[in-house]
């Protein structure tokens, strides 16, 4: 029998052994060929866009000879403004990649020795960065399965059976519970979104799935509106999971990698951030047959190719 690809030395081709084990001038590097891989990590002025620039080696910033800008390999990007050193930075991500199923901030922050608040928004700005990827806006094709799963809002029953209500009833329920809605190609991409309800995922395939393209759902009779634009096959999961290829295998391989990081990792997440750990479980499913040094490689290029965070930038000050 062969080897399974992940248990094998391939799969493992970084490690933070080798990321200290370099030092913080070979991290730096990194950043910068990422930054600028057409120079091979020569600066280019972000407002000029000229390639020749002084380099300012005191405090690791460089001048555009044309227009006098002044900037570092981070600014402009999910980086900007950062105080932690590259070789932290580049452990991080080599952290967050090589788990598997999440990681949480309280352990993050104790392998890199930062604040909670430290290691919460940097690990947030690094899943905007993995939805660089994920949202692309690029409709799916071939076949593509669709489901959804609820995430949040439990209540705990009262100690007493005659304290006890019916969590079933709205009244009763917190108002955070949420749908992930899942839309992935068998063999591809997946797409999460977060609802309110299920049947909110008909108007989300209508946007974002090829006319030409056939589908898998199961038995709920929402799901019943997709016959109108695509060949849709359906499995009663009541009876059974597969039917001689008619399943939804793909989506819960999914959802299980998610349910596994909220309940397993994270205990708690918040229906406001619920979206970026469901494309956090959607990048790291769509990318499990690379290498860990490639994925880290991937996530350090979305990084260097994202926008400044107007979500996470200035956060706990913002809170304040």
């Amino acid at each position: 029998m062969a080897q399974h690809f992940l248990l094998s030395a391939a799969s493992r081709t970084l490690s933070l052994k080798a990321i200290y084990k370099g030092g913080e001038d070979a991290a730096y590097q990194t950043f910068c060929k990422m930054r600028w891989p057409e120079t091979h990590g020569e600066a280019i002025c972000p407002q000029c866009g000229c390639i020749e620039t002084y380099k300012i080696t005191t405090r690791r910033k460089f001048k555009c000879k044309a227009c006098g800008h002044q900037f570092s390999v981070t600014s402009g990007t999910i980086f900007a403004s950062r105080k932690m050193d590259f070789v932290d930075l580049l452990a991080a991500i080599c952290i967050i990649v090589n788990a598997a199923k999440g990681v949480s901030m309280v352990q993050l922050s104790r392998d890199l020795d930062c604040q909670y608040k430290t290691a919460f928004v940097l690990a947030h700005k690094l899943r905007e960065a993995m939805a660089q990827e994920v949202q692309t806006g690029e409709v799916l094709t071939g076949h593509v399965e669709i489901d959804g799963a609820y995430f949040g809002g439990h209540i705990r029953p009262k100690n007493q059976k005659k304290d006890r209500v019916d969590r079933r009833l709205k009244e009763n329920q917190t108002g955070k519970r949420r749908v992930v809605i899942a839309l992935r190609e068998r063999v591809g991409r997946t797409l999460p979104f977060v609802a309110m309800s299920e049947v909110e995922g008909v108007a989300l395939a209508n946007e974002n799935v090829c006319r030409m393209a056939t589908m898998s759902a199961d038995e709920a009779s929402h799901w019943d509106l997709l016959h109108a634009a695509w060949e849709v096959d359906r499995v009663n999961h009541s009876e059974l999971y597969s039917d001689h290829g008619k399943h939804t295998n793909m989506a819960e391989s999914f959802f299980s990698r998610l349910r596994r990081m909220v309940s397993g990792q994270h205990h708690h997440v918040s229906p406001q951030y619920l979206h970026q750990y469901a494309n956090h479980a959607a990048w790291l499913e769509d990318n499990r047959r690379f290498d860990n040094g490639e994925l880290a490689h991937r996530l350090v290029a979305n990084s260097m190719g994202a926008p400044v965070s107007r979500a996470w930038k200035g956060y706990w000050q913002r809170a304040a």
